[in-house]
């Protein structure tokens, strides 16, 4: 009988590692793909022409997946076939994946705007300042070029449409990783186990940004079109803003490790034999200590227990009930939910932030974030259950380690608005063609007597930068005359432009000034300032971290046990659509609000922004994010008034069915959390922390 018994439990235990390990490959490929999303906005924008506001679109229809089917799995999931919904998910993650890089493969090469215009067979340039062009507007003329039938066939449905399409089907298919399969370990797995498992997979989840964000900095190095054109001829470089690096490649790779993440899950079973530390106790699977509304600990259902849709359905509405009437849920909800505005909005344009603010590449951007900032949260989130089991800390302990966490990284971020930059010189927009500084959102500003002779266009984004240290929008509205060499190496010669800043006389001569291909990078004051933000915005995203692990289980020890799964999904569900969704839209739009240049689609109309107002940027960016946790903060008063209340209250009903009931609350408060802090805290039978 030992024998069988003994063999039973190494087969459990054998599950257990599977489930592990294929739940935790699920956990890095979910969000690796994820973070990769949020390391190609750039390079989704200037390869669509799209403005920030529309990639907040983009970004928030993954949560408008979730949205779809949550609810349903989150509920109706915990009684069916766990681990095959799970493995249909990760699929239907993949082929999203895929999708959202077929736009590459349809659409064609990637023309980026110039205005250097090179002759047939000849290293020589045409003169970037013509007297005449027949496909050249005046200065001033706001005529419409008519497209081509190329530019209609194209426009006719919009590329990025399909990004969209296919990040939709990844919020599907992420939907049942996390309820589905944190309730399985939870469920089945064996007391002394429960913990460490979940705490692996939290810790992979970490994992997998960092190398989601590596990726993008590898592929935001290598040009989109890579193989079918020759670097050498190519005049951008990756600090450019019309640079577009191989973004479709890392969805592809991403794509790969999410569909081989659904095998296994099609070979693990539905349930497992319930553990020995289980079976002796009186608990169910799905139940765990929480402060109670009431003494009785009798589980609402067993997850084995015989399915029966139509019950379950009749069931939802009372179970939805339950939760929201539960003032320390629905306050801790409307906390988070505004908290994760902020910080689903920070995040997601951060990267975009340390571009266009501190004048980084792409790559740069995205190698930060992945090797500094990631893992200061991960470090953030483990010290955080550190720091419980140690002091031993109490659920109104965990609330008010939360809230003083979150209170310091917030005041920690006000700094932030000290260290900026200052704007670019570009002649005719945040200076004049004198050198006088002056924002100007007029194209007619772009136009000046130095470059009157020439007709050049105000759409173009072509920058040189002239020995002056000024940056022109262009060869021509810099009033270069020649040109010299070829690709990168080009040299604008006679710019009498650049001449008239430096207080030369207007035309060739012995004042004669030059201007080579990009913009100037002469901002040596950032590049001071710089390193300190990178060191502040560790140390706060490290102290904010650390509230997350006691915020996460004040969740989890509010809600009665038999409600888990549920609770977690609506939790889920609700920052999701509130704030996922919207919050990238509304910060993208107010973003756009800064735009000083505009690029231009070839076929008409609006394109993706060239330069911003880096101090207005500055502002509404941080200023957004630090407005809303102030927000939070508020609220978090009377969630602490209610949480106080509800403990005296549970307090005074355990008094009314004995004294053991009281030891045994102030026990379950009192005692100390580490990964096992996310699901489950304690045996059910009081007896046996007695024995411990």
């Amino acid at each position: 009988m030992d024998t069988v018994m003994e063999h039973d439990q190494a087969s459990v235990t054998q599950f257990e590692s599977m489930f592990l390990a294929a739940l935790s490959f699920a956990y890095f490929a979910k969000t690796l793909s994820g973070s990769y999303m949020k390391s190609t906005i750039t390079q989704l924008e200037r390869r669509f022409d799209i403005p920030s506001y529309l990639i907040g679109v983009i970004d928030g229809s993954f949560e408008i997946g979730n949205l779809l089917v949550i609810a349903f799995v989150s509920y109706f999931g915990a009684k069916l076939h766990r681990p095959k919904i799970i493995a249909i998910g990760c699929f239907l993650m993949s082929i999203g994946t895929f999708l959202i890089a077929m736009p590459h493969f349809i659409i064609g090469r990637y023309k980026f705007e110039t205005s250097i215009r090179s002759s047939v067979n000849s290293t020589n340039n045409l003169p970037p300042c013509p007297a005449s062009s027949s496909d050249l507007l005046p200065a001033g003329d706001k005529s419409p070029v008519l497209p081509s039938a190329g530019c209609v066939r194209e426009s006719s449905f919009s590329m990025w449409t399909y990004v969209l399409l296919g990040n939709v089907l990844r919020g599907i298919g992420e939907t049942p990783v996390q309820p589905l399969g944190i309730s399985y370990i939870d469920d089945y797995a064996r007391e002394e186990n429960a913990a460490f498992y979940i705490g692996c997979v939290q810790t992979i989840s970490i994992i997998g940004p960092v190398f989601g964000f590596l990726l993008g900095s590898l592929c935001a190095k290598i040009y989109v079109d890579i193989g079918f054109v020759d670097m050498e001829s190519i005049l951008i470089t990756p600090g450019d803003a019309r640079w577009v690096g191989a973004w479709w490649l890392g969805y592809l790779i991403a794509g790969v490790i999410t569909l081989l993440s659904a095998i296994p899950f099609w070979f693990l079973p539905k349930s497992l034999p319930a553990p020995v530390t289980q079976l002796d106790s009186k608990c169910s699977p799905e139940q765990s200590c929480f402060i109670r509304d009431s003494p009785h600990r009798e589980p609402k259902y067993r997850p084995e227990e015989p399915t029966n849709f139509m019950e379950m359905a009749k069931e939802f509405l009372p179970s939805l009930k339950n939760l929201f009437g539960n003032p320390v849920y629905f306050i801790y909800l409307c906390v988070t939910i505004i908290q994760f505005n902020s910080l689903i909005g920070m995040v997601t344009y951060k990267p975009k932030y340390i571009e266009q603010h501190y004048g980084q590449s792409a790559s740069k951007a995205n190698f930060l974030m992945g090797v500094i900032n990631i893992p200061a949260v991960a470090l953030g989130i483990f010290s955080g259950g550190v720091i419980m089991k140690k002091f031993k800390l109490s659920i109104m302990g965990a609330a008010k380690f939360a809230f003083g966490t979150s209170l310091l990284g917030y005041f920690l971020s006000l700094f932030f608005f000290a260290m900026g930059c200052e704007n670019s010189k570009v002649a005719g927009i945040t200076m004049s063609y004198k050198g006088v500084d002056g924002m100007s959102y007029h194209e007619r500003a772009l136009f000046a007597d130095c470059n009157s002779g020439c007709l050049c266009s105000g759409k173009d984004w072509d920058p040189v930068c002239g020995e002056n240290g000024m940056t022109y929008i262009s060869p021509c509205l810099a009033g270069c005359q020649s040109s010299s060499g070829s690709g990168k190496s080009t040299v604008f010669e006679h710019c009498r432009c650049v001449a008239a800043a430096a207080g030369a006389v207007i035309g060739p001569g012995p004042g004669n000034l030059t201007a080579a291909v990009g913009h100037c990078q002469d901002r040596q004051g950032c590049d001071r300032v710089f390193p300190y933000f990178l060191a502040l915005s560790v140390i706060s995203s490290f102290i904010i971290s650390l509230g997350g692990t006691p915020g996460y289980v004040l969740l989890i020890r509010c809600i009665k046990p038999e409600f888990k799964s549920l609770a977690l999904g609506l939790h889920t569900l609700a920052t999701r659509t509130l704030a996922g969704i919207p919050a990238p839209i509304y910060f993208g739009a107010i973003i756009d609000t800064t735009c000083l240049k505009w690029g231009y689609k070839r076929c008409g109309g609006r394109g993706a922004c060239r330069i911003y107002n880096t101090t207005a940027y500055r502002i509404v960016y941080l200023g957004l994010t630090l407005g809303l946790r102030t927000v939070s903060f508020f609220l978090c008063v009377p969630g602490f008034l209610l949480l106080r209340k509800h403990i005296r209250k549970e307090e005074k009903s355990a008094l009314a069915n004995g004294g053991s009931e009281v030891e045994s609350l102030r026990k379950e408060e009192a005692n100390s959390l580490s990964h096992d802090q996310f699901i489950r805290t304690l045996d059910c039978n009081p007896d046996r922390e007695t024995r411990l």
